[in-house]
C-alpha cells in the first residue's frame, strides 16, 4: 500500500513541476511574443513538454495567462489585505497613504507583466472578466475597512461605503495603468499623497 502511495506523491510531485515549467515558459513567452502573438505551441517548444502534458493542466493561452495574474495580483492583494484597524483619522490616513504607496510601487516593479495583463484586457472577453472579478475583490476588501471606520466613528456614517470603495479603487487602478504605460505626471509618493489626501479629507471629517 506504502508503495502505491509513493508512486502516486510522486506523480503528483512530477506533475507540479511541469504545470511550473509551462507557466515560466509561458511568462518567457508572453513578455516576448505579446499576448495576441504568443501560441501554446511557443509555451510547450520553450518549456521542453508535450503536447499531451500541456493540456493536461490547461486548454489554452488565456487560462495560462490567468494563472499568471493571479500570481501577480496576489502581491497586490497582500498590501489590500494590511490590517486595517485605525483607533485615530491621523492612523487611518497614515494606513491608507502607505497602501496607496505601495500598491503604485508594485505598479512600477510589475510594470511588464501589467502591460501583458492590459493588452490581454482588450483583447480577451475572458481576460477582461478576470479582470473585472479582481477589481471587485479589491472593491470588498476597501468597502470592509471603510464599513470599520464608520462603524467607530472615524469616517462619515452617512456615504454609501461601496460606493466609495468603488470610487477609490478606480482612483488607483486610473494611476496604476498611467504608471505602468510611463504616462504619469509626478512621482509615486507624489501621486499617493495626493489622491490620499483628496480620499481621507472627504471621508474621514
Amino acid at each position: 500500500m506504502k508503495e502505491k502511495h509513493d508512486v502516486v506523491d510522486k506523480r503528483h510531485l512530477r506533475s507540479i513541476k511541469t504545470k511550473q515549467k509551462l507557466l515560466e515558459a509561458a511568462k518567457e513567452v508572453f513578455l516576448e511574443e505579446g499576448f495576441q502573438k504568443a501560441t501554446i505551441s511557443q509555451m510547450i517548444k520553450k518549456a521542453g513538454i508535450g503536447y499531451g502534458t500541456a493540456y493536461v493542466h490547461f486548454e489554452g493561452k488565456e487560462e495560462i495567462l490567468m494563472v499568471l495574474m493571479d500570481d501577480v495580483m496576489e502581491k497586490f492583494y497582500e498590501i489590500a489585505e494590511v490590517s486595517f484597524f485605525p483607533k485615530t483619522k491621523e492612523e487611518a490616513r497614515q494606513i491608507i497613504l502607505s497602501q496607496a504607496t505601495a500598491f503604485l510601487k508594485m505598479a512600477e516593479t510589475e510594470r511588464s507583466m501589467m502591460r501583458l495583463f492590459e493588452q490581454a484586457i482588450g483583447i480577451s472577453p475572458s481576460i477582461a472578466t478576470k479582470w473585472k472579478a479582481i477589481r471587485e475583490k479589491f472593491i470588498q476588501r476597501i468597502s470592509q475597512d471603510i464599513a470599520f471606520a464608520q462603524k467607530n466613528g472615524l469616517a462619515r456614517a452617512k456615504l454609501n461605503h461601496t460606493l466609495v470603495a468603488k470610487g477609490w479603487f478606480f482612483t488607483n487602478e486610473m494611476y496604476l495603468w498611467e504608471i505602468v504605460r510611463n504616462e504619469q505626471q509626478g512621482t509615486v509618493e507624489e501621486i499617493a499623497q495626493t489622491m490620499t489626501a483628496v480620499y481621507t479629507e472627504g471621508l474621514y471629517p
